[in-house]
């Protein structure tokens, strides 16, 4: 992580978790709503199959380490770093894409000039998945010239390579793109991050749905810090962790110095996470998290000894099983690869109104002959901090409406990234589709991403 001194900022409260009897009153005031308004009309029966992600596995701390240790050699083979510029950041990166190489990904090294050198960012696409929706992880891969840079940052290099690398190994098929990228000289200011977002067409900004950042995330006094600059990938994570007992904060310490920074300019959604530099564990933090009071979460930080022995497992281990948690999430993946046929696809945002009336997204289909066939593909993205809340319905062209996904007490995550299958052979299928949305209690926040029909 790049050096930057600054004050601590205030973090900001969790969320209320809401009871399930605010979630039924929700739901009892919805039905009230679609009974009593004709343009929400009561919805007709429909089948409809979620296509539910592949749980993502474990990431074995072990496995991420194994990856540390031959940067630690890699470093101790060439003057004690692997710092832009130096013959150590090469070899780590030759190191990396050999892997990747091997796992059947399509890498891509790219070149650019800082500090009177060379540098070198390094991109792997895995082959498949809607490649107008990428799924972006990535970690600085330099370390500063005073040691190797194993916590900083050869630890979220190594968890983003273990995640790519298991992708590969269980043959995992994800309904979005996914891309994985290890960036050169952020030490000196996120160089080669801000390169790769300013060489990219807008074109193909626009396709990249979420970028998440790694930078330090083995800390030795260890922190769990998740980033807070987009409230649905914050929940993602928070959610997770919770899930496990474990507790975070939203991260001040990172704020604009690693390679999130540049693809947030740029207008690109970002998250991630991170286990803390040279700031000082409170009391409180240490009652939360263990490790000790009053000493910094890495207090070797930027220094030379930032070795193997400056890792702690666990933070490790349970921060690149969190990765690959976000990754098959985000990624909507099942077992099979994406159904094929003509698409089309709505990219256009639309807000979600809190506890408030329905919103409609609309995709209108041409070129078709026919009525829509027993079988339609519904891909939906909708972005939200309480999916439990939300009915979402597919609205044909004749006015019709098939109810996706009805309110729920019991569903308590966040999100609804899910492929539906509806009859539609009753209806026409060219004309005007709709996505209905509604948001049928308080307390949240909510977009309609993007959503695709495929005939």
């Amino acid at each position: 992580m790049l050096d930057v001194q600054g004050p601590t900022l205030p973090t900001s409260p969790r969320r209320r978790r809401r009871s399930a009897g605010l979630l039924a009153c929700g739901a009892a005031v919805a039905a009230t709503l679609i009974g009593a308004s004709p343009a929400i009309a009561a919805p007709a029966t429909a089948v409809t199959t979620a296509a539910r992600a592949a749980d993502a596995p474990e990431i074995p701390s072990a496995d991420v380490k194994a990856h540390l240790s031959q940067m630690q050699s890699i470093a101790s083979a060439n003057g004690g770093n692997r710092a832009h510029g130096r013959a150590g950041y090469k070899a780590s990166l030759d190191y990396v894409k050999s892997k990747l190489d091997a796992a059947g990904y399509k890498t891509t090294v790219q070149q650019f000039t800082t500090g009177g050198a060379t540098g070198y960012n390094l991109i792997a696409d895995w082959p498949g998945g809607d490649a107008n929706h990428v799924v972006f992880a990535g970690s600085h891969l330099d370390s500063v010239s005073a040691g190797p840079g194993i916590n900083d940052n050869g630890s979220g290099s190594a968890g983003v390579l273990e995640v790519a690398l298991t992708v590969a190994r269980t043959g995992y098929k994800p309904d979005k793109h996914l891309r994985f990228g290890w960036w050169g000289a952020e030490e000196l200011g996120m160089r080669g991050s801000s390169y790769y977002v300013n060489q990219l067409p807008s074109t193909e900004r626009s396709k990249i749905d979420a970028y998440l950042n790694f930078d330090m995330i083995g800390s030795p006094n260890p922190g769990y810090f998740v980033y807070g600059y987009d409230a649905s990938l914050k929940t993602l994570f928070e959610d997770w962790f919770a899930a496990r007992k474990i507790a975070t904060e939203i991260d001040t310490e990172g704020d604009g110095r690693s390679d999130h920074a540049p693809f947030q300019q740029a207008g690109i959604r970002v998250g991630g996470l991170f286990s803390g530099a040279d700031y000082i564990k409170t009391a409180a933090q240490a009652r939360n998290w263990g490790g000790t009071a009053g000493r910094a979460f890495d207090s070797c930080y930027h220094r030379s000894c930032d070795t193997l022995s400056n890792i702690d497992d666990k933070a490790l281990g349970t921060n690149s099983t969190a990765i690959a948690g976000a990754v098959w999430k985000l990624s909507g993946g099942g077992s099979t690869q994406p159904p094929g046929g003509t698409s089309f696809e709505s990219k256009s945002p639309v807000a979600i109104p809190d506890n408030g009336p329905a919103v409609e997204s609309p995709i209108t289909v041409s070129g078709l002959t026919g009525n829509a066939p027993a079988a339609l593909k519904v891909a939906v993205d909708i972005k939200h901090s309480y999916r439990g809340d939300l009915t979402v319905d597919l609205v044909g062209p004749s006015g019709r409406s098939y109810r996706l996904k009805g309110s729920s007490a019991n569903d308590s995550a966040s999100d609804v990234v899910a492929t539906y299958t509806v009859d539609a052979s009753s209806e026409t299928a060219n004309g005007t589709w709709k996505l209905r949305v509604q948001d049928v209690a308080a307390q949240d926040t909510g977009t309609v991403n993007s959503w695709k029909l495929t005939f």
